[in-house]
Order: C-alpha cells, then structure tokens, then sequence
C-alpha cells in the first residue's frame, strides 16, 4: 500500500514540480476545444493511448534500468508543448495504475519522461522554424527525426543523473547498464517520430499544430 511518509525528498521535490508545471501551463483552450469537437477528442486520446503503449514496452538489463521509446516530439509538433505535457499526464497516469512506475516516482517520471523532453523537443523546433529555411524536408528530417534522436539522448542523460544523485545506484551500474545500452535507441527514436510526422505531413497535415502549409510547402522563405 503506498504510504506518503515514505517518500523521500526527490519523489516529493517531482510531485512539487509537476503539479507547478500542470498549474503554470494550463491550456483551457484545449478543454475547450476538446469538448466540442468529436474529432480532437479522438485525436489526444490516441495521443495518449499510443505514448502509454510505446512506455509500456520496457526493456533493460538490471531491474530499475529500463529503456523504452519515448514518441513526445510527434506529440509536441501534433499539439504544441503546453498540450504536449497535459495530454502526457494520462500515460503517466496508467503507469503508475498498471504498476509500471511506483506512485512515488510518477512526479520525477513525469518531469524526465515528459515535460523536459516535451520542452526540449519542441525547443529543437522552435529553433529551426527561426534559424532555418522553411521548408518541408527541415521540418521532418530537423525537426523530427532530429529532434527527436536528441531528445531521447536528452532524456537519457537526465535520467542518469536523477538516479545517480538520488543514489539509486551507482554510476558504473548506469553506464554499463543503462546508458551504453540506451544509446542505441537514438536511431530508433528518430525513425519512428521521422516516419510518424511524415506520413501525418502528408495526409493529416491538419494534425501537426506546428505545420503550416503556406510557409513549408511555399517556395519562398
């Protein structure tokens, strides 16, 4: 049974954050527009379903050392960061219902798995709809399957250093463990998030928030 006076100071500290994140980032936009169009609602619940069965499929070698897909740059180019981590939330939620997360950790989770990598991502992209060409093999190939090879990196190490500072194991055990092996994933990651967008540029282009056809299918900057 969970006990709230067993939490240690870094569970509690990621329960903190995370409900600051949810209460500064709050989109009421998007309650709105998802109670009124049937569509949407089916759009972030698949969001949603799809990003709890791409965490659910953990693998590792040492117990509390698992790797798995990540998906959030698709999720933060289809709904914008703020939406990103609010749908990001329910995921996280059948987690911690279906034992994969100990209720504890959902906090720190939360901020590693989703909202700094969200955050990341969707910086990745912000940069290169200012610094570069406009164009749609930017959009896909930076910031997709780029950005989302360097994001997974990005999550890999912040997870690193939050089970090393919490003393969860030693830091040989991660990077033998953990890192060396989670490193591959990088191309994985990318591929999946490059096709995903890709194929929703294509024929759902109205799915990405942040494809816009007059400027990436336009010749002109």
């Amino acid at each position: 049974m969970f006990e709230f006076a067993e939490m240690s100071g870094w569970q509690w500290g990621g329960w903190l954050l995370w409900a600051a994140v949810l209460y500064r980032t709050y989109p009421p936009e998007f309650f709105a527009k998802l109670r009124q169009e049937t569509g949407y609602q089916h759009l972030a619940f698949s969001s949603a379903v799809v990003l709890f069965a791409l965490w659910a499929l953990q693998a590792g070698i040492k117990e509390g050392l698992d790797i798995h897909f990540l998906g959030v740059t698709t999720l933060a180019l289809c709904h914008g960061w703020r939406i990103a981590i609010w749908i990001a939330t329910v995921p996280l939620a059948l987690m911690a219902v279906f034992g994969f997360v100990p209720v504890a950790d959902v906090g720190m989770t939360a901020l590693t798995t989703a909202v700094l990598p969200i955050t990341f991502s969707y910086g990745i992209f912000a940069l290169s709809y200012h610094y570069l060409t406009r164009h749609l093999f930017i959009y896909i190939f930076i910031a997709a399957f780029i950005g989302a090879a360097l994001t997974i990196v990005f999550q890999l190490s912040v997870t690193s250093l939050w089970y090393w500072l919490a003393d969860r194991h030693s830091w040989q055990d991660i990077v033998h463990n953990y890192l060396q092996i989670a490193l591959l994933m990088w191309f994985p990651e990318a591929l999946l998030n490059g096709m995903a967008v890709t194929v929703m540029a294509v024929y759902r282009p109205h799915w990405l928030r942040t494809f816009y056809d007059r400027e990436y299918l336009s010749p002109e900057r």
